[in-house]
């Protein structure tokens, strides 16, 4: 199926940091782009402002999303652009939007009122909640390539991360980075008194078992460069720490152990806090249809 890449927008630089973003995934992967402004129901016709004596609220609304449908064509010629007006409650309906995309693109630092007061929190509120990936975009685009970050424990959300993970690396041509960070490891070696990566025992195992869950992945992408890395503690500083160097950090929810079975929680609400670029949350599917083979 050709599901758009969608990107809401409010006139906010946040928005237009989250266009380029949405802009250059939808062309790197071949897909449509959708650009959807959401109206308030209660938001007047004749908005208080300078231009208001000149043009209506919908007119406005309008010229935003041609202004944008422009910008993306100025980033990529040949892409497919689409734009929508749409009137509701802005999580409604950017869920409605999140059901027939292949991702939801979303600045994190909205600065219209009242809408952009809600765009801040739609990430937090709609990450993890809906069928397709929600990406944050908190900051411009990294010179450089750097790498596509994955927090993975082998769990269904995680799984589901690393397949988008890998989509993403391969459309970027870049490495991918398994990240898991084991909280036990960081009990049992302080308890005997060493440091994290002092333990003999401890990282070995996990090394061996996550290189096997991470076999099948490397077979159905032999293009992509995968790279594991492992922590003691929490999974939160250990992701902000890889993403200094990433393009993308992505992870999963609805997990069994681990990292993501506190997602979306407290450390997705912080990594989309704390990581200072784009990050992309992926909610385990209802089937197995992302998984590798």
């Amino acid at each position: 199926m050709d599901e758009p890449v969608v990107v809401g927008i409010d006139g906010s630089h946040a928005a237009d940091l989250a266009l380029g973003w949405a802009a250059d995934d939808a062309a790197r992967r071949g897909r449509r782009l959708r650009i959807v402004h959401v109206r308030e129901p209660w938001a007047g016709e004749r908005p208080l402002t300078a231009a208001s004596d000149h043009q209506t609220r919908t007119e406005q609304d309008l010229a935003m999303l041609a202004v944008a449908a422009d910008r993306a064509h100025g980033r990529h010629a040949g892409l497919r652009v689409a734009t929508a007006l749409v009137t509701g409650g802005l999580i409604e309906r950017l869920r409605s939007e999140a059901e027939s995309a292949d991702t939801l693109v979303l600045g994190s630092r909205g600065l219209s009122a009242p809408a952009g007061l809600l765009m801040r929190a739609a990430g937090d509120l709609l990450a993890g909640r809906v069928h397709c990936p929600v990406v944050v975009v908190r900051s411009a685009a990294r010179s450089g390539r750097g790498e596509v970050v994955v927090g993975y424990d082998g769990s269904p959300g995680a799984e589901a991360a690393l397949a988008y993970a890998l989509e993403q690396a391969r459309a970027r041509e870049v490495r991918l980075r398994a990240l898991y960070a084991e909280p036990v490891l960081a009990l049992v070696t302080v308890s005997l008194g060493h440091e994290p990566a002092a333990h003999p025992r401890a990282l070995p195992l996990t090394e061996r078992t996550l290189a096997e869950r991470l076999a099948p992945w490397r077979q159905s992408y032999p293009e992509v460069e995968i790279t594991e890395s492992l922590a003691a503690g929490h999974p939160l500083p250990a992701l902000a720490r890889a993403s200094r160097r990433a393009a993308l950090v992505v992870v999963g929810c609805r997990g069994l152990h681990g990292l993501a079975s506190v997602l979306p929680g407290s450390v997705s609400r912080g990594v989309l806090r704390r990581v200072d670029g784009p990050v992309a949350v992926v909610a385990a599917p209802a089937s197995n249809e992302r998984t590798a083979s």
